[in-house]
């Protein structure tokens, strides 16, 4: 669906030449929710506005649907962009205008006529789920609803692609929830395209399939989400996991671990699937000669199953905890032992 090779994006300023975008390289299919994740400064905003051309890349090129946007005049440009839907962080709502008008604006703009808009505009209100409040003004709506209004306005061309640059960041968590529920709802119904622009590791988990990390204009790591939470493999993708999973190092430090547990070993068990629902700490008490005891965890929900992490010291002969972690092996649950803690 979109293929992107050797994406750069280079600003030049009198002083020095910033690289926004690195050389990047990314595929995404047809009707998957695609996150790209990263602190300030990390490169992906700037990355969304190449994919529609509101930045003209320095290098490489960018194919969505088999139509290369990097090389089009601005004519063809301009009708590439209606299948290509974008929201925003605060909402570029039309302040004049009613929710009704703002959502119609760009169907306006297309040529559409009055009735066919009309309709459009209806069916998408629906979807969205603002009706009744179709002739309120951006001024008497929720941070919610506004955003809500900025989907519908979105959709109205029937775009192939939903670009959303930050589109919850401004949301509490409640509402930004809801808002995410909206989005999967639209991708089932639509079979829609949609990528994800954040720096809330929620986002990602919440509702996205892939995920791809950026820092310093690159993409330093990538793959399915749940994957990812298993085996991040960059010091920057352990930080946004952390944030959804918490981070065990400040909520029981290794070093308080070490303190307190000076035999023994501490375990951290990682449950993914069905292995969440196995009472493996009960099975382990029952089968081996150990004393176990359970110090952090937490488990999550991500589009392709649940995801979980567990600390236990276990206390015990060496040979019984050795037993214990080669049975642990033999189930869906990896573990690992934490170094450090003798």
């Amino acid at each position: 669906m979109i293929s992107i090779k050797d994406l750069s994006k280079v600003f030049h300023t009198k002083d020095q030449d910033v690289t926004a975008v690195d050389h990047l390289d990314l595929n995404i299919e047809a009707g998957e929710i695609y996150g790209v994740i990263g602190y300030s400064g990390a490169g992906k905003s700037t990355f969304i506005r190449l994919l529609n051309r509101l930045e003209n890349p320095t290098g490489g090129s960018i194919t969505i649907d088999g139509q290369e946007i990097t090389s089009l005049s601005k004519n063809k440009l301009r009708l590439a962009r209606q299948e290509i839907g974008m929201i925003f962080q605060h909402f570029n709502l039309l302040w004049s205008r009613t929710v009704r008008d703002n959502i119609a604006f760009p169907l306006e703009i297309a040529g559409v006529p009055k009735e066919k808009r009309q309709a459009r505009v209806m069916e998408l209100i629906e979807l969205v789920g603002l009706k009744g409040r179709e002739n309120a003004y951006p001024s008497q709506l929720s941070g919610g609803q506004k955003q809500r209004v900025g989907i519908a306005r979105a959709l109205a061309n029937n775009p192939k692609v939903l670009l959303c640059d930050e589109a919850t960041s401004a949301l509490d968590p409640e509402t930004t929830d809801s808002i995410l529920d909206l989005l999967v709802d639209i991708n089932e119904k639509l079979g829609l395209t949609i990528i994800m622009i954040t720096h809330e590791m929620h986002v990602i988990r919440k509702i996205c399939h892939r995920v791809a990390v950026m820092e310093n204009g690159k993409v330093v790591e990538e793959g399915e989400v749940l994957n990812v939470f298993l085996h991040p493999e960059q010091a920057v993708t352990k930080k946004f996991v952390d944030q959804v999973m918490g981070d065990p190092d400040q909520e029981y430090s290794l070093a308080l671990i070490h303190e307190r547990y000076r035999s023994g070993k501490v375990l951290r068990l990682h449950f993914v699937g069905e292995s969440t629902n196995q009472a493996l700490i009960s099975e382990l008490s029952r089968k081996f000669k150990l004393d176990l005891n359970i110090l952090h965890g937490k488990i999550t929900q991500t589009q392709k199953g649940a995801y979980g992490t567990l600390f236990v010291h276990v206390e015990g002969d060496h040979d019984e905890i050795e037993k214990a972690k080669t049975y642990i092996k033999q189930t869906s649950v990896e573990v690992e032992v934490i170094p450090n803690v003798q």
